[in-house]
């Protein structure tokens, strides 16, 4: 099968879409399947990568988003048409799609083809954090990118709910993965966390995007508890805003790879604050790392949290909840170990090859219906 992955993201970004991006299409070459990627051009990159892993890449040309240089928009261009075009796709998948995506889906409709739209980013939730209104139009334009396509695919049940009671159509469920090999608890280092908390704190860590959306303020009551330090593992714009924000927190900045893994597996507690996450990758993790969660119950941690098994849910927005719910794990050893076992057992079974067969799943759907629509 030939499939144009056409996303808003990709490597070297570091986010939740194109990460879910690069595994996919990393699925696609394993499985004997044929795909290219088509996404925003990073800076210094070149109009078309071919790295040996795991395909080749057209990169559009893209500007910084303003006051969040991190995200990268791209602009119109006729490379998305001229790609899907070159490589005769079968099928073409649109990652986050909202403005790469929309031409993507544009330039599948002209020639025919079916395209798989994947549900990521909650927009209407950021235009309530950044603008304060907006969530209707947000809305109507998802609604519109997402109608277009032959199946959306939401990454919960959190995210699956809005999209139909919003009026998408054709919305099936599809998770995400988790490199259960490389986030692994074995990687526990406590000459690390010796380093982090030089007095036998309990280390308490946070993984993701400092930007308001994600409310990491609300670890600030947590800061002040005796015998807890906070670890923020991330960038972004509101970095030089929560330096103030949690004293004594240690930031660490932007880690990936084997180095994210060791911190991960070297935390205590793993809190999330953000409620507007249609799936959350970092929970998964941190489950993965045997580490019990603290997280909000809203969006996609009301999938992943069992709680009072794997971890606490919290209510949103609400920084005493979760400040007494990493007291509460702080104070009990046992159970720390029980939550951060059970979540480990609860993720050994999502690998990204598992959730990448239930992708080429719905993919083969999605092209019977077509074959059906055609002949019928």
């Amino acid at each position: 099968m030939r499939v144009v992955i056409v996303t808003e993201s990709f490597p070297p970004d570091v986010n939740g879409v194109a990460h879910c991006a690069l595994q996919t299409a990393r699925h696609l070459a394993a499985r004997g399947h044929e795909p290219l990627v088509v996404a925003p051009a990073a800076p210094g990159a070149s109009a078309c990568d071919e790295p040996a892993d795991p395909c080749p890449v057209v990169r559009v040309p893209s500007l910084p988003l303003p006051g969040y240089p991190q995200v990268r928009v791209a602009l119109p261009s006729r490379r998305v048409a001229a790609a899907i075009a070159a490589h005769r796709a079968d099928l073409v998948h649109l990652a986050g799609p909202f403005v790469l995506g929309v031409r993507g889906m544009a330039a599948a409709a002209r020639r025919g083809l079916p395209a798989v739209a994947v549900y990521q980013t909650d927009l209407a939730g950021y235009a309530r954090t950044y603008v304060g209104a907006g969530e209707a139009a947000a809305w109507r334009r998802i609604k519109a990118v997402h109608q277009a396509a032959d199946r959306t695919l939401a990454p919960s049940t959190a995210a699956l709910r809005d999209l139909r009671e919003h009026g998408v159509e054709r919305v099936r469920l599809w998770p995400r993965g988790v490199d259960t090999a490389r986030f692994r608890p074995a990687l526990r280092d406590e000459r690390l966390r010796r380093t982090l908390a030089p007095n036998g704190e309990l280390l308490v860590g946070y993984v993701g995007r400092l930007a308001p959306e994600k409310q990491v303020e609300l670890l600030a009551g947590t800061c002040a508890l005796p015998g807890v330090r906070v670890v923020v593992v991330g960038d972004g714009p509101s970095g030089s805003a929560l330096r103030g924000a949690l004293p004594g927190a240690a930031f660490l900045g932007r880690r990936t790879g084997d180095e994210l893994a060791r911190l991960f597996a070297s935390l205590d507690v793993f809190a999330h604050t953000g409620p507007y996450e249609t799936f959350c990758q970092t929970v998964q993790e941190a489950m993965a790392s045997g580490v019990p969660v603290v997280a909000p119950a809203a969006g996609g941690p009301l999938d992943l949290v069992d709680h009072g098994r794997t971890g606490l849910l919290v209510p949103p927005g609400d920084p005493a909840a979760v400040r007494d719910a990493v007291a509460a794990l702080a104070a009990d050893p046992a159970l720390r170990r029980a939550y951060g076992t059970a979540g480990r057992s609860a993720v050994e079974g999502r690998t990204w090859a598992a959730v990448g067969d239930l992708l080429l799943d719905h993919y083969a759907e999605v092209l019977g219906e077509r074959a059906a629509a055609v002949a019928a």
